[in-house]
């Protein structure tokens, strides 16, 4: 758990300057929130306002949430007008779900499949991972911290532009998995929809950041074979 003695705000000139060796869920929360108001603001992306299915991806979503392995932080599911087939989190449980992967989705157990691997992500924090990298990158960190409104900049880049690592995407696919489970999910659903990005002719693993999708349906597909989720990593032990 983050320390928070020692762990403030520093206050310079009114400019809140955040440490990112120590993050704390609040903090994460504040720099989310500043990256999805900065999304919207911007036009970056173009949210989808029908109450109804917005309603339906929060109603799964909130069921995933209590079931993930980060039920304790507030949650923001939200529909953008794209229609490709495409999905992304941010820091601070932003899940963003485009209108191409929503009508790709042949039923509710494939979409809930897409949204427990982005809050799986977030129950890792690899956003805040990917930020503190990319600080290091750009040379901008230091003993007194970082600007907040440069991290929602940097934060704002990553969301739109910077996929996972592969280590990063299949622990979210197994996060995915198990938490399904745990909401009452047909996990079969995951790996079908899994299928579907599977390309003809699609460049080797390791010539792309992101996994090869047939590598991660054959790992998914051997989680599916498991007769219990591990007692050691989720405090229970429930057959699929």
């Amino acid at each position: 758990q983050p320390s928070h003695a020692g762990w403030l705000d520093l206050i310079f000139g009114g400019i809140r300057v955040l440490q990112l060796s120590n993050m704390s869920d609040e903090q994460e929360i504040d720099l989310g929130s500043g990256i999805n108001q900065q999304l919207i603001q911007s036009g970056q992306i173009q949210l989808f306002e029908g109450a109804a299915l917005n309603n339906y991806v929060d109603e799964i979503g909130e069921r995933l949430a209590r079931a993930s392995d980060r039920p304790d932080i507030p949650y923001n599911f939200q529909i953008v007008r794209d229609d490709s087939i495409n999905a992304f989190a941010t820091m601070g449980g932003h899940v963003y779900l485009h209108t191409g992967l929503m009508a790709a989705a042949d039923n509710e157990a494939e979409l809930a499949g897409v949204i427990a691997h982005e809050i799986g992500h977030i129950a890792a924090k690899d956003a805040v991972k990917q930020m503190r990298q990319a600080a290091i990158t750009q040379g901008i960190t230091g003993a007194l911290g970082v600007n907040r409104d440069r991290l929602v900049n940097i934060g704002t880049q990553l969301a739109l532009q910077l996929p996972a690592s592969r280590s990063a995407e299949y622990a979210a696919d197994r996060h995915a998995f198990y938490s399904m489970g745990r909401a009452g999910y047909d996990q079969t659903g995951m790996v079908s929809f899994m299928q579907k990005l599977v390309r003809p002719g699609a460049a080797p693993e390791f010539l792309s950041t992101h996994p090869d999708a047939r590598n991660r349906v054959a790992a998914l597909q051997a989680l599916d074979e498991t007769e219990a989720i591990p007692d050691a990593t989720f405090g229970i032990n429930e057959t699929e």
